[in-house]
């Protein structure tokens, strides 16, 4: 009867195992440098984009107590220029800010070199935690209902401007597509410090929270979340 050699089979064996590593190895590696490549490019755009609008907004920021946020967030943060208690109707202060501040702000955008890599620019409305019954029972959705109002507000208004019906129709079809009015009710209330309570934990400045901010969502926040979805 014939021998069958055992040690030839246990080395085809490891050398099967060898190539079948190799080849995981490889995978892991090239999924490692994709992944670099998504983050590297999610943050550079949202930096050279911060970066922009801190240059282009430089002498206003202190004239209009604006801030501008790593997450490309403009938030306004003098309560005299804010929403008075339970109301979505734009101050006069306000008004005169945003008569500066929208045209240059989407003209800014208009004509970078990244505004391919914009996907929203979302006018997000927020409240304090008072309850209004007149709009709906529970306080929370009440509060939704007002904070679109104020979002909605705000859109309303720079539609309204010279400058938005004098812009070219593609520009003016860009910012249609870009646009949204959020009402996120009071899930975002503000400390005294201008910080979100819920981290914070510290009392909510209710005339703080009743404000509208602008924040640009780009193309790189879709790819990140696609990112950390397919890797849960």
């Amino acid at each position: 009867m014939a021998k069958h050699n055992v040690w030839m089979s246990v080395s085809d064996l490891m050398t099967g195992l060898m190539v079948i590593f190799l080849f995981v190895a490889i995978s892991y590696m090239q999924d490692v440098k994709n992944n670099q490549s998504i983050l590297t490019e999610y943050v550079e755009i949202k930096t050279k984009l911060h970066d922009k609008l801190v240059r282009e907004f430089a002498g206003d920021t202190i004239k209009w107590q604006m801030s501008i946020g790593k997450d490309l967030t403009m938030k306004f943060k003098n309560p005299t220029v804010l929403f008075d208690e339970g109301s979505a109707e734009l101050s006069e202060n306000f008004k005169a800010i945003l008569d500066e501040f929208l045209p240059k702000y989407f003209d800014i955008l208009l004509k970078d070199s990244l505004c391919t890599r914009i996907k929203e620019i979302r006018i997000e409305g927020h409240t304090d935690t008072k309850g209004m019954p007149s709009k709906d029972a529970d306080p929370y959705i009440a509060n939704v209902i007002l904070s679109q109002e104020r979002a909605l507000s705000v859109l309303r208004y720079y539609r309204s401007m010279p400058q938005f019906k004098a812009l070219p129709w593609k520009d003016r079809n860009t910012l249609e597509y870009w646009l949204t009015a959020n009402g996120l009710s009071y899930g975002k209330t503000l400390d005294p410090d201008g910080e979100y309570s819920y981290k914070s934990h510290k009392p909510i400045d209710p005339a703080l929270s009743r404000r509208v901010e602008l924040r640009i969502v780009t193309t790189g926040d879709e790819v990140l979340e696609n990112f950390v979805n397919q890797n849960k």
